[in-house]
């Protein structure tokens, strides 16, 4: 699954995947960081204007429809994680699916178009702006007259008062997530009428459209007991083109009607309602039509573009056998073996495989209705407005010297991971070249210079000056360089390993250092398959995990022949299990020699299936083209370095004062991270070419973020960071330098690097009291040119959005950075709806 970082700066910023966390105040981590300066010409950043930030990498896919084409009425079933535990997006714990929720029943005063640029929105404002700079920055903001509450009271000035005292952080009894901009203002008052509210500033804010979307009643924020606990459930009064009807918790689903006192443009739909699906059910969920749009990751998409080719082709419950899926791996030779099992001497041998092609045979058809369900669907997608990186964690050990950092971060082709994730997608495969902004947005440029592009040789050049060398694991210590020694938990942990290593035992922890060819290895086994999110079978015929006894017809290789597999526990002849030379009466001898006749058989199948195959076994060989080399092994992903990983240059990993340069790279352990674990694996095959080791740890979701990547237990981790219209204010606090805090502890906010420099912490904070838009652009471009030179995250990719949908859902889907338009969402007309599609 994918691991959003925690929010930026504002609290309604919505956080996906594992468990999300969020900050209330600012995290603590005990760390030392290293702050070099690099004179690099490319640190000035870019000119201004929009010309530097180019058109969007990807547009936006939402089956986007006029609304005279979009039917009146209906319910659309949208999928959320979770239901949230909040209404109120400025707590600690407000999630996507509150962000969600609010969209379409509270204020925004701006939303976000394609490009990720902010706009007035017109149902709430005739107009927003600076009316004064000097000597202090006046904001002006008239009203739409028809603007009110469910309630029937208009929205207007108390509404901005009560919010901007809740948020303001000068009353602790407000519980909030966080203050940006709000701290910065001096008063809000009614202007000439009711319909304006000006809003003075004590202190400069290029960032102030952000403040007031979502905008609460005062019903919600005038008081600490209702901001704290009044909102988290329901809400007194809305104001959106939809509003609160219904939460079922049991069923698992909110429900949103349309908003009678709503002034804008009305609604298409009756209800929307949100439904809590985890993303290993959704497929499940979409092909038994219970679902209208859910978004999906690469699996699920995979698995909805083989039914649409199935369907066409003619095959599935009425047609030939799938070509993948459970049914996919049994061949003839293994069908035979398994029969030859099942009608075997052996009795609980016999018992335990006919209950395995039981669950195989349902659950071949349990996939193939699946397939049926999902055929007609669409996928929409675009590219996330988020970006997935590789953190370097400054705080201790080799990656505390800048040279290191920079070191890894020249050993990688960020192109070529950008294109595993995304070309397989159709998508472009851009890295991008910026921490702050996304491709399209005005504040984007390519600052990757200041770092430099992949260049092995200089990667290698660094690491020699740092001090590490091909012979330096073998030195006896001496006086190191700064950051090349490991300090804290990070040492201790480099001993206890060592200690280990001398005193031979077996290291099981689910590790595996990229390079150590001495690691554990795992017998080939039989893959996984899912339905619906869940391992349904491993092999052709073992399913939920229930395998038959040593030496079961499962297994399509030569191994799987009467007496040739020498198990522990094969009490078969020529078996070296209990009981291997034992001559025992069989109680059905003609079973027992029919089974070995059938072995043979299987055997020479096995043969001629070498040199022949048919049109399905020609299609699997395609399907498992794109299995990774470690699955072919029967491995889970990252278990192994793939063949042809190249070896070390002569002399081996580098190393430093006897201590060989080994990087501890934690990553997701659980499904729907499988993505993330390939681009994981291929960095450290890039890094074992420069001589850097990684010791790859792969946790659970559930602990990754909090107790890792939070808590600065990695060297190397990979997360997503979600983009932002305001980097001068909710990036600061994802690349401030970290502080000390009176308890000696250092405090990092948002910045789980550790990396950070005076100069960078300036410009942001120039950049976000700037009223020239311009000049507030230069100053961000500036400060991640800054960010890159000092090589404490590396931006890989921006994520893929796909989108399952029902073909005539109109404007719903891949959105991109533009915000929804709830009113116009809905079901296209019969006439201009796809053929095949169903309301």
């Amino acid at each position: 699954m994918p691991h959003v970082g925690v929010q930026r700066g504002r609290a309604s910023r919505a956080i996906r995947t594992v468990a999300a966390i969020r900050t209330v105040a600012s995290l603590r981590s005990v760390a030392l960081l290293t702050s070099g300066v690099l004179a690099l010409p490319a640190l000035t950043g870019c000119s201004s204007g929009d010309d530097a930030a180019g058109a969007v990498a990807a547009p936006q896919d939402i089956g986007a429809a006029a609304r005279p084409q979009v039917a009146d009425g209906g319910t659309l079933r949208w999928a959320v994680d979770a239901l949230p535990q909040t209404l109120n997006v400025f707590q600690a714990d407000a999630d996507a699916a509150t962000a969600r929720i609010t969209g379409a029943v509270l204020p925004s005063l701006f939303t976000l178009d394609e490009r990720g640029r902010p706009e007035r929105n017109p149902d709430y404002l005739e107009s927003a702006e600076i009316v004064q700079r000097e000597p202090k920055q006046v904001v002006l903001y008239k009203l739409n007259q028809k603007a009110v509450w469910s309630d029937g009271r208009e929205i207007g000035a108390p509404d901005f008062l009560a919010q901007w005292r809740a948020l303001s952080g000068r009353d602790t009894a407000y519980w909030t997530a966080r203050n940006a901009g709000y701290e910065r203002i001096e008063k809000i008052e009614k202007g000439a009428n009711d319909l304006e509210v000006k809003v003075t500033f004590a202190k400069r804010y290029a960032d102030w459209r952000a403040l007031f979307s979502p905008l609460y009643p005062k019903d919600v924020t005038g008081t600490p007991d209702a901001f704290n606990d009044g909102a988290r459930t329901r809400l007194k009064a809305t104001a959106g083109p939809f509003l609160l009807k219904a939460s079922d918790r049991d069923k698992g689903t909110f429900t949103l009607a349309r908003n009678p006192r709503w002034w804008g443009r009305p609604s298409k739909l009756d209800e929307l309602v949100f439904r809590a699906v985890p993303r290993d059910k959704r497929v499940a969920a979409l092909a038994d039509g219970t679902l209208d749009v859910a978004e999906i990751d690469r699996s699920g998409a995979d698995r909805i573009t083989l039914a649409e080719r199935d369907k066409g082709a003619g095959r599935g419950n009425d047609g030939p056998g799938l070509a993948h899926g459970p049914g996919a791996a049994i061949t003839p030779a293994s069908a035979l073996r398994s029969w030859a099992i099942a009608h075997g001497s052996d009795e609980e041998r016999a018992e335990a495989e006919v209950r395995a092609r039981k669950q195989t045979r349902e659950a071949v058809e349990r996939y193939a209705q699946e397939q049926a369900g999902l055929a007609g669907l669409s996928i929409r997608k675009s590219l996330e407005p988020a970006y997935t990186q590789l953190a370097l964690n400054g705080s201790s050990g080799p990656l505390a010297d800048e040279r290191v950092r920079r070191a890894v971060a020249r050993a990688l082709d960020r192109q070529e991971l950008a294109e595993i994730v995304l070309k397989p997608l159709g998508l472009p495969a851009r890295p991008p070249g910026s921490h702050l902004a996304l491709a399209g947005q005005p504040a984007y440029a390519d600052n990757s210079d200041a770092l430099g592009g992949h260049d092995t040789h200089e990667a290698q050049a660094l690491l020699a000056d740092a001090g590490w060398t091909p012979g330096g694991a073998r030195q006896k210590p001496g006086t190191s360089k700064a950051g090349s020694k490991a300090s804290g938990a990070g040492a201790d942990d480099d001993a206890k390993r060592e200690s280990a290593g001398e005193a031979g035992t077996s290291n099981d922890d689910g590790t595996y250092i990229v390079g150590d060819d001495k690691g554990r290895r795992v017998r080939p086994g039989p893959g996984l398959y899912s339905l619906g999110g869940a391992h349904v079978g491993e092999g052709p015929y073992y399913a939920d995990g229930a395998k038959p006894g040593s030496g079961s017809g499962a297994q399509d290789d030569d191994e799987g022949a009467a007496g040739s597999d020498d198990r522990p526990g094969d009490n078969r002849p020529g078996g070296s299990g209990p009981g291997a030379d034992t001559h025992v009466l069989a109680p059905a001898r003609a079973a027992a020699i029919q089974e070995i006749a059938l072995m043979r058989q299987a055997e020479a199948l096995d043969d001629a299936g070498h040199g022949h195959k048919d049109e399905a076994g020609k299609r699997r060989d395609g399907e498992d083209a794109h299995r990774t080399e470690a699955q072919r092994q029967g491995g889970a992903p990252g278990a192994y370095a793939p063949k042809g990983t190249a070896a070390p240059a002569a002399g081996g990993p580098l190393g430093k004062d006897g201590k060989p340069l080994t990087l501890r790279f934690v990553l997701p352990s659980g499904a729907g991270s499988e993505q993330l674990r390939a681009v994981g694996e291929r960095i450290a095959q890039m890094l074992k070419a420069v001589g850097i080791s990684t010791e790859i740890s792969k946790v659970a979701d559930d602990s990754y973020f909090k107790d890792h990547i939070a808590s600065g237990d990695f060297d190397l981790a990979l997360y997503s960071w979600p983009g932002t219209a305001y980097p001068a204010t909710d990036d600061r606090p994802v690349f401030a330098k970290p502080e000390p805090a009176s308890d000696g502890s250092l405090v990092v906010e948002q910045n789980y690097t550790r990396v950070g420099t005076d100069h960078i912490d300036q410009l942001f904070d120039q950049a976000a009291g700037e009223l020239d838009e311009d000049e507030a652009r230069d100053l961000v471009r500036k400060a991640d040119a800054r960010i890159w030179a000092a090589a404490g995250s590396v931006p890989l990719y921006q994520r893929p959005q796909l989108v399952a949908v029902k073909p005539n859902v109109a404007n719903a889907g891949a959105f991109g950075f533009a915000s929804p338009h709830f009113q116009d969402i809905g079901f296209k007309k019969a006439e201009s709806a796809p053929k095949g599609s169903r309301k």
